[in-house]
């Protein structure tokens, strides 16, 4: 694990060193980050792999499947730490962007290592790399610890090509971006019928927004477009298709007194549960009058409203609501996510200038598609993060 982190850390200052050069300005590199940990009780169950968080898909699809109720957590799986290097050039500021946590997904879920979040670089209005969607808006995020974040919010970091044609207070991103997709097989009479058929990603998805800032906050309108394809790869081939992914994401931030900050945002869409933050599927298995199986981009949307308030400058409470609701096909596995809830308050202390502390009661509920499941999750969780960052500034060449 040592031998990991410092290659990646050399690796990030090879990025800063390599940069085109100005013979004129001061470049700057900035190392940044914090340590977290988190300790807590969950009251009922969840994916032992989730413990530490509230990831409402990783809920209980049918009774005991995480058996038994009550279990402690701790983890420093939020730990994270950033490199971002700054060079002037004739083309504008060139950024690297290098930035990780230590909370494994995928192959090392449940796992305290590496995890991928900012990896670009960025010169002038362009930026190629990995980084927040266009389709979202990391800024209606909640003053909260919980890890994974309200359900119902567009919440995506991918790999893109983005064009930035206005920059500033207000701006527009076009992004192309890695197109991805995952689909609910559903109940058929041979469910092996779909065992050949994989998905054909041959476009990327397209992705932009408008945001339109001020000393009042700012409000953002966001789309997606995308192409989600599959081929049947037997020797009969039959179960062929392709449906359009679309989705628009309004979002704000107002800033109502001194003291009040209102987080919101509204999404809809069809096929864009990937960009969502706890939607997993985006297509759903049909079959028509004739018995040909197809597909369908199946519709979502999602609600987050959230109002931080600050008693004073030290003390903050944060207080709100999520949801994401799914529409599934007929054919649909019984125990198929369909609605998410998300409920957070809060209240966090500043002591000192890079601390903080927190004391959050979360409460979860997941609704399957038919089978008339559903599961509930009420968890306390303690949270105490150290930031720290320093910038270095290089001499004039």
């Amino acid at each position: 694990m040592n031998r990991k982190l410092s290659l990646l850390i050399l690796l990030s200052c090879s990025i800063f060193f390599a940069y085109a050069q100005d013979t004129s300005k001061v470049r700057a590199l900035e190392i940044y980050g914090f340590a977290m940990t988190d300790m807590g009780y969950n009251f009922n169950q969840i994916n032992p792999n989730w413990s530490d968080a509230l990831r409402i898909t990783k809920l209980p699809s049918y009774k005991d499947q995480y058996a038994p109720d009550g279990q402690v957590f701790f983890g420093v799986r939020q730990t994270r730490f950033g490199v971002k290097g700054y060079t002037p050039t004739a083309l504008g500021e060139l950024t690297a962007v290098f930035e990780f946590d230590m909370w494994g997904v995928g192959a090392d879920e449940g796992k305290t290592t590496i995890r991928p979040r900012h990896f670009y670089g960025e010169l002038g209005r362009v930026l190629v790399g990995q980084t927040n969607s266009p389709f979202m808006d990391g800024d209606v995020w909640p003053n909260t610890a919980e890890y994974w974040g309200p359900s119902g919010m567009v919440f995506y970091r991918n790999i893109q090509i983005r064009y930035a044609p206005l920059k500033g207070d207000n701006e527009v991103f076009i992004a192309l971006e890695r197109p991805g997709t995952s689909a609910d097989k559903g109940v058929l009479e041979y469910p092996e019928s779909l065992d050949s058929v994989k998905a054909q990603l041959q476009l990327p998805d397209l992705s932009a927004h408008y945001k339109r800032s001020g000393n009042w906050g700012h409000v953002q309108i966001a789309g997606m477009l995308r192409q989600l394809k599959w081929k049947d790869l037997s020797t009969n081939g039959t179960v062929n298709g392709h449906v359009t992914g679309w989705g628009l994401n309004l979002s704000t931030v107002l800033n109502i007194s001194k003291a009040d900050i209102f987080r919101g945002s509204f999404v809809y869409g069809e096929g864009v549960e990937n960009y969502m933050q706890d939607a997993p599927v985006d297509v759903g298995t049909t079959i028509s009058s004739s018995g040909a199986i197809g597909g369908k981009a199946l519709p979502v949307y999602g609600i987050l409203a959230f109002l931080d308030h600050y008693w004073t400058p030290k003390w903050c409470t944060a207080i709100g609501y999520s949801s994401v609701h799914i529409t599934n096909t007929d054919l649909g596995s019984p125990d198929a996510y369909k609605n998410g809830q998300y409920v957070i308050v809060n209240i966090s202390v500043t002591p000192v200038k890079n601390f903080w502390a927190v004391a959050e009661l979360q409460w979860g509920k997941r609704d399957n598609f038919s089978d008339g499941f559903s599961s509930n999750a009420t968890k306390i969780q303690f949270s105490f993060k150290y930031n720290f960052s320093q910038v270095f500034y290089g001499n004039k060449n």
